[in-house]
């Protein structure tokens, strides 16, 4: 620790920050341009310069840039000096001869850090008279707008996007202040994680071309706090609303998981949420045309909307009438939503609604996480540590923001370096210079190459019995009692040897691995490692990659397997289907699903989209998707954390009757049972899960209940400065109604209520502080700048090794032996179009269709040669009951014998299955390989 004096007051400091570190943790207001929290110092803009004396007798001082001087003990500086204050004015000046002054159009104007900075600074008036250079703005793709003009070489876009994350096709071109930052041509930016330009920008250089289509000032959109739903990570975000649709979507800081930054597929992949063939109404299906009070009729397709009590009038009478419903669930909806449908089918009718294949890869996880010995560690905590082994997973594709994490973990080997040195880590361009390109060890074994591969100390392309067979050959290295590995190959043994030396050296080694390739004996190799681990050390790590949003949550609730429930239906022991918020058709064969809905004499679908399992339902119940509902997800820590709703979406559309799951499903059981009371509050089905399932009873101290008060008052959903509300329904009638009540979460659907900083809370909807409307913002609300939120970082851990342990697993499987006629299938993850909500969104869909992203069938170039097959050329590959034509996609790291196909392009496919090609009309000599 150490004592700093500013401006005559005294303050204890860590002495490891500098001194803008230091005082905007005290918060105090010092402006800045180029300093980022995440990537430290370069000292580029000279924008918060503060005077600095040798002592407390010092009366002349000299200027110095906070960020670029040791918070050293026994420091005095001023901020309030006049020289320094004239000092910061000028360089605002400076920076801003450039810069167009186009706030009123400007889509960043409202949450602009340079706004909040030449207000900070006092600069009020432009006296540059002269000429303005003006550039030409590329396309970046569909995510990203670019205007160049606005940029004031603060170069924090191109350290984020090259340095921190590891993107190559964004540069700065040019010299002294007449600057380019963009790319060698215009194009689709290729980072997974584009869009935090958006936010790391002080400026509108880069802005959300999402939200360009429909644009909003952030004080004119309503916000709540959410978890993002596209993976399992469970990274939380604010996304805004205006006019009944999601405008945008903006990180929300979380110390332990998130902190700064988001991947595209969370912070764009919103769209379906704002579909308009969504279904907002109750629809019945049915051969007799009904017409009624509170009923209309659709002539064209036979369907009838329904008013909410008919609707659960005839959905009782359905359930009624049956001999069995079966009720099949969803790891994409929360913990009350799958509880309420186990409370009304029971748990012995409950399906999970996943594979078996992925159901049974859930289940070892969740045992291997308890037993194993070591701590799941969080998102912040993969960042710290030394060694890290992945294996089976492309994080990249199944878990991007890990792979973020995972990256840092390997840079901090620079941190390291720089402290045996003496040279503060927050100096990046003398800590980035003297590390070049030492890195700590990460290893990946995959059957094909990862973005990864580039930091990693070695990778290999295996198929999935030779990567178990390499993790259980370094488990056994570790610790002799781990089962040995038979005729394991030279070379890979070698790899072994050098792995699990390089872990056992490492202070905090890091063991990843996951579902991508639904083989539970990568799984259990995983677990052997990290259980020969805990025997050497409690520092290790050992964190598992889940596919979904809640499939963790789904796993302590448990259930029997999708294929379990439509054999029930096809086999006549069950005669009807409650499915809510999971489409059959993209988790297993479509005529595996069609046979079950065939046989079935009941369907009932809840859902927010308008998905072939929707089409075939008797009766649907319009679901709320994310952004309308609340309720608990649990991600792949462990983690259980809140979403709540953004919009009552019956404000602005009061045809709509869209509900929660859990309460169209609490109100359907009591209907079912003739119950009075239909309604229930998010707190009753929070506490309803938590009486049931013992194992979730932490999910309760996710978040606040709904009396929560910050003096006396709820909490505001909107900027205090919304405007325009009283006219968002003047369309639909001129008397304004009353604002709409929310009796399940402390949030008011206004700006009326609290929305400071001074009152530390983890329920933060947006982040602003007076002076502070960018996404800075949210240093006001951490115990330090990078640091946690000052009321605990949202959510709840309820997974944590139990004491004890497990045997180490004996199946180790033999070598992977390609055939002569046939390829093993590997349906791979894929970040951009193989999430099933995410997918629906127009922006996705076009960054998933780029060239380099096509879908392809991915075959190795030996075989291709073997086979005369070309790159690019049309395939179709095909099993004993499908069949899919693609480009193919030769790659050169991809075993023999392996054929590897995207996710979310036919789930006709599973990994695992032995497929052929289908070579009608191929060259002559190519024909015994046709089945």
């Amino acid at each position: 620790m150490a004592t700093i004096h500013v401006d005559g007051k005294a303050y204890e400091v860590s002495g490891a920050d500098n001194l803008l570190h230091a005082c905007l943790s005290l918060g105090l207001d010092i402006p800045y341009f180029c300093w980022h929290p995440a990537m430290d110092s370069i000292g580029a803009c000279r924008q918060c310069a503060v005077k600095q004396y040798k002592d407390k007798d010092d009366t002349e001082g000299k200027l110095v840039m906070s960020c670029m001087t040791p918070s050293t003990d026994n420091s005095w500086i001023s901020i309030a000096d006049e020289e320094a204050k004239t000092f910061r004015a000028g360089v605002v000046e400076w920076l801003m001869t450039y810069h167009p002054h186009d706030c009123p159009v400007c889509e960043e104007g409202g949450h602009c850090h340079l706004q909040d900075m030449t207000v900070m600074t006092g600069h009020d008036r432009r006296r540059y008279d002269f000429r303005k250079r003006t550039h030409r703005n590329q396309y970046l793709g569909p995510f990203i707008a670019h205007e160049m003009n606005r940029c004031i070489n603060c170069y924090r876009c191109v350290r984020f996007y090259n340095d921190y994350a590891g993107g190559t096709d964004l540069g700065v071109f040019g010299s002294s202040n007449n600057l380019y930052f963009g790319r060698h041509q215009e194009g689709v930016l290729e980072s997974p994680f584009s869009g935090n330009l958006t936010e790391v920008c002080p400026t509108g250089v880069f802005t959300d071309q999402t939200h360009s289509d429909r644009y909003v000032r952030k004080w004119d959109m309503q916000f709540a706090p959410s978890v993002c739903h596209q993976c399992a990570v469970g990274c939380n975000i604010s996304p805004g609303e205006r006019y009944g649709e999601i405008r945008r979507i903006e990180n929300r800081y979380n110390g332990d998981v998130n902190r700064y930054f988001l991947c595209d597929r969370g912070r764009f992949g919103y769209g379906y949420v704002n579909r308009t063939d969504r279904p907002r109404q109750p629809e019945w299906r049915s051969e007799q045309r009904h017409s009624g009070r509170n009923e209309r009729t659709d002539e064209a397709d036979e369907i009838v909307i329904l008013e909410v009590d008919p609707a659960l009038d005839r959905g009782a009478d359905l359930l009624r009438n049956a001999r069995r419903v079966i009720g099949i669930g969803s790891p994409r909806a929360s913990l009350e939503s799958n509880h309420q449908l186990i409370q009304l089918v029971g748990r012995d009718n409950f399906s999970t609604g996943i594979a078996a294949a992925e159901q049974a890869c859930l289940e070892r996880m969740a045992e291997l996480e308890s037993t194993c010995g070591l701590p799941i560690p969080t998102l912040r905590e993969v960042e710290t540590h030394d060694a890290v082994l992945v294996l089976g997973e492309d994080l990249m594709h199944s878990a991007a923001r890990v792979a973020l994490a995972v990256r840092q973990a390997a840079l901090a080997m620079r941190d390291a370096l720089a402290e045996e040195r003496g040279i503060p880590t927050w100096n990046a361009e003398a800590v980035k210079t003297l590390a070049q390109d030492s890195r700590h060890p990460v290893y990946i074994a995959y059957p094909e190459a990862t973005e990864l591969d580039e930091i990693s100390a070695d990778n290999w392309q295996l198929a999935p019995a030779d990567i178990a067979r390499l993790g259980f050959a370094i488990a056994h290295i570790i610790d002799s009692n781990a089962p040995a590995v038979a005729g394991l190959d030279a070379a890979l043994a070698a790899s072994a040897q050098t792995v699990a030396e390089q872990l056992m050296a490492a202070n905090r080694p890091l063991v990843i691995a996951g579902g991508s390739l639904e083989s539970t004996q990568v799984l259990d190799a995983a677990g052997s490692i990290a259980r020969a681990l805990s025997r050497r050390t409690k520092r290790a790590g050992f964190m598992l990659i889940r596919r979904e949003a809640n499939s963790t949550g789904l796993a302590i609730l448990g259930g029997q397997p999708l294929e379990w429930a439509l054999d029930e239906v096809v086999e006549g022991r069950a005669d009807a289907l409650v499915v809510m918020e999971n489409d059959l058709y993209t988790r297993i064969p479509d005529a595996r699903v069609d046979a079950a809905l065939d046989a079935a004499t009941t369907l009932v679908v809840l859902d927010h989209q308008r998905t072939r399992t929707w089409q075939r339902a008797k009766l649907g119940l319009s679901a709320a998707s994310f952004t309308e509902a609340d309720g608990t997800l649990v991600n792949l820590e462990g983690r259980a954390q809140r979403f709540f709703q953004v919009f009552d979406p019956s404000h602005l559309r009061p045809e709509c009757r869209i509900h929660e799951s859990w309460r169209w499903l609490h109100a359907l059981r009591a209907s079912l049972v003739r119950h009075e009371n239909s309604t229930i509050t998010l707190d009753e089905a929070t506490e309803a899960c938590v009486r049931d399932y013992p194992a979730l009873a932490g999910m309760s101290a996710a978040s606040r209940e709904a009396d929560f008060r910050v003096e006396g008052v709820k909490l505001a959903r909107a900027p205090h400065r919304s405007s325009g509300r009283t006219s968002m329904r003047a369309n639909i009638a001129v008397s304004e109604p009353r604002t709409p009540q929310d009796p399940d979460t402390p949030f008011t659907f206004s700006m009326e209520g609290y929305s400071g900083f001074d009152q530390p809370r983890k329920e933060v909807p947006f982040a602003w502080a007076p002076g502070w409307n960018s996404h800075q913002a949210w240093n006001k609300f951490t115990d330090e700048v990078g640091g946690h939120l000052r009321a605990g970082d949202p959510g709840f851990r309820l997974v944590a090794p139990r004491p004890g342990g497990y045997d180490y697993a004996n199946d180790v499987p033999a070598a992977f032996e390609p055939r002569q006629d046939s390829w093993q299938l590997l349906v791979l993850p894929r970040l951009f179009g193989g999430e099933e909500t995410s997918a629906r969104a127009t922006p996705i869909e076009e960054r998933a269709n780029v060239p380099s992203q096509t879908p392809s069938i991915g075959l190795s170039r030996e075989d291709a040669a073997r086979l005369g097959f070309e790159q690019g050329a049309a395939l179709t590959l095909e099993t004993d009951s499908a069949r899919l034509t693609l480009p193919l996609r030769c790659d050169q790291g991809l075993p023999s014998g392996l054929v590897s196909l995207p996710a979310g392009v036919s789930s006709d496919f599973r990994s695992g299955d032995w497929a052929r090609f289908d070579v009608s009309g191929a060259a002559p000599g190519h024909e015994e390989v046709r089945q």
